[in-house]
């Protein structure tokens, strides 16, 4: 993911709603974790211990708010005072950017995305997490828990902290009819060739994945992430067939939100919170969930394996997902909370509502970033599936 939450802090306010979404529908036949995928041999703590007195956090911009951005937003400083851990916060702008800095192994804790945590997991920087040490823990949304991008052969490697939506949105003076598939965006012949802009990371290619499952069945794609050599080549082809539609690929939310304002780009696809704040500086958009469903996001907090305060840091999963803190950080950022008693401590007791925070209909049309590997996550054993790798590879060929 890249630049997601950039420059994000001071901008989103309570006022931002952001659609929220549970787990995929795409993958609930497969085991929590990839088929045949053997992570390094790691321990979880057993037992904390005397807080060690300091934390070093890699969070996005917006996760572990200090009151340095605005004075009035600070759930570090109770922490600090609580347990007696310091804390340090080293903000991230991309997903690429964790895994890179986490391999230092100056950092305890990271709030890794699902296109980036299997990789920490992979390489051993991040180890399982004890989650009877968390005690919060029991009231995440069950729909967050041992999914295939936090848990590995049911192992939880992190606890779950807020999700999102990627949505279809259109000028609708421009747009019309109001659509109601991707089509708008991967037609070849669509009306609104040069006006199109697109997300701008190599996850991208299972938003073409994800139109395919439902345009081309014959292909066998039962979730955009695990694709084979063919399903791979044919969701490449649609994006490179995609090119020319497109004006503009974004990563940074806020230029998206101008090219919107402005009118370069009159249909693309988006977060909830581009939308409301686009939409707030008086341009006509709306948004959607399209009929072929949408990629989504969750983001899960992991602790380090090579961390020397395990027990603040443990201190600290708790502390972010309890149901104040959760509530403070969704509404701050615009996401919805993963604990379910997080609503009730929302200033505006409304937006778990426009969150869809436990609507399991909603949530089964989302398929939550999950980074590829080699062995396929929807289960098959039969055949490679193209890794993370190939697909950055491919992504930047589809750019040209």
């Amino acid at each position: 993911m890249k630049n997601r939450k950039t420059r994000l802090a001071g901008i989103v306010g309570a006022g931002l709603l952001v659609a929220a979404c549970g787990t995929s529908g795409t993958s609930a036949s497969a085991p929590p974790g990839a088929q045949g995928f053997t992570p390094p041999k790691l321990e979880a703590l057993k037992a904390l211990g005397q807080p060690e007195g300091q934390l070093n956090v890699l969070a996005w911009p917006g996760y572990a708010e200090n009151g340095s951005n605005d004075p009035k937003i600070n759930w570090v400083t109770p922490f600090e005072q609580q347990t007696g851990c310091k804390v340090n916060v080293k903000p991230f702008g991309t997903s690429d950017e964790a895994v890179t800095l986490m391999k230092t192994g100056q950092y305890d804790v990271v709030s890794a995305s699902g296109d980036a945590s299997l990789r920490l997991v992979a390489s051993g920087d991040v180890e399982p997490v004890n989650t009877a040490l968390v005690p919060n823990y029991a009231d995440v949304q069950p729909f967050l828990k041992d999914k295939s991008w936090n848990s590995v052969a049911g192992v939880a490697y992190g606890i779950p902290h807020g999700w999102g939506a990627n949505l279809l949105t259109w000028r609708t003076d421009k747009v019309t009819p109001a659509p109601s598939s991707w089509s708008v965006m991967f037609d070849a012949n669509s009306p609104y060739k040069g006006k199109v802009i697109a997300y701008d990371s190599p996850i991208y290619i299972a938003d073409a994945a994800l139109y395919l499952m439902a345009h081309q069945p014959d292909l066998g794609i039962k979730n955009p992430y695990a694709l084979d050599d063919k399903q791979f080549a044919a969701a490449v082809d649609l994006l490179k067939q995609q090119r020319p539609l497109v004006s503009e690929y974004w990563s940074d939310y806020l230029k998206e939100s101008q090219a919107l304002k402005n009118g370069d780009a009159v249909v693309g696809t988006a977060w909830q919170v581009t939308v409301n704040l686009t939409k707030g500086e008086g341009a006509p958009l709306e948004s959607a969930v399209p009929s072929e469903g949408a990629t989504g996001w969750s983001d899960t907090w992991m602790v380090a394996a090579k961390s020397a305060h395990k027990t603040c840091a443990y201190k600290w999963l708790d502390y972010i997902v309890s149901p104040k803190v959760n509530a403070q950080v969704a509404e701050y950022f615009g996401e919805a909370p993963a604990n379910t008693k997080a609503c009730a401590e929302m200033t505006d007791k409304t937006l778990c509502d426009t969150y869809h925070a436990s609507d399991s209909a909603y949530a089964s049309k989302i398929a939550y970033w999950t980074t590829p590997i080699p062995q396929c996550l929807d289960g098959r054993t039969d055949v490679k599936c193209k890794d993370y790798g190939e697909w950055t590879k491919a992504w930047t060929e589809i750019k040209g």
